[in-house]
């Protein structure tokens, strides 16, 4: 399930190599949204250190390069955190003090069972893992596994669809949207030759509307990141 860096539930074996790194380019728009994203996820923390001087954090569907966005905090508290990434598609810990690896599904109910962490972080992933079902597995993880939780993901309104760069791209018919990723290289895909790959990716990028986050997350705090006035993605956070 790497996201973003990329391949969520389901689509480890299907999707074609990723065309671009946002991670790689501190000054790109992808990087900058992340950092200011990351603010939130850093009063959580923060907020979890004032309360036991230590923070256990359970990404879902992350990387560890992901934790780039905020690494002069994480930096200047690497003696108190813990990170914990699962993810189906295996990837090596740089920093294994830091950060511990599982390879597992974050819809599987059975993840962690008994476990607690102090906060369970997630950045484009849910829209990933599947039809609606796995959703509410994913979103029942999340709520389960730590009393507070951070969960982002992009605005099925916002006209603008991120993984594939093309504006309205979601509102399209599924054949059609098929047939694009046959024809064009779109996003962080390059042209996908075989139908039944692209029929996988179609299907394995599934974007919410805030009434589907609000149901998902129905004790969460549910607001929006915005660009020009328009939501561009949904934030739901659980502070206790």
């Amino acid at each position: 399930m790497l996201v973003n860096g990329l391949v969520a539930d389901g689509i480890t074996d299907v999707l074609p190599p990723a065309k671009t790194d946002p991670y790689q380019n501190r000054k790109s728009v992808e990087f900058g949204f992340r950092t200011r994203r990351f603010q939130d996820v850093q009063r959580l923390i923060e907020r979890v250190l004032a309360e036991k001087g230590q923070a256990e954090i359970l990404d879902l569907g992350g990387t560890e390069k992901y934790w780039l966005i905020g690494e002069d905090f994480i930096r200047a508290n690497r003696h108190r955190l813990r990170f914990t990434i699962v993810n189906n598609e295996r990837q090596p810990v740089e920093q294994p003090d830091l950060f511990e690896f599982r390879f597992a599904s974050a819809t599987d109910p059975r993840l962690f069972a008994g476990r607690q962490f102090d906060l369970v972080h997630s950045n484009s992933v849910v829209e990933h893992v599947g039809v609606w079902r796995d959703m509410e597995m994913f979103a029942a993880n999340v709520r389960r596994l730590a009393p507070r939780y951070y969960v982002q993901t992009p605005n099925y309104w916002f006209a603008y669809e991120p993984h594939f760069r093309c504006p309205g791209f979601q509102y399209l018919p599924e054949s059609i949207r098929v047939a694009m990723l046959m024809r064009f290289s779109l996003g962080f895909f390059p042209r996908i030759e075989d139908r039944g790959e692209a029929e996988q990716v179609v299907h394995h990028h599934r974007l919410l509307s805030t009434r589907q986050m609000r149901t998902l997350f129905p004790d969460a705090s549910v607001r929006h990141e915005k660009v020009l006035g328009l939501n561009k993605s949904i934030i739901a956070t659980r502070d206790r």
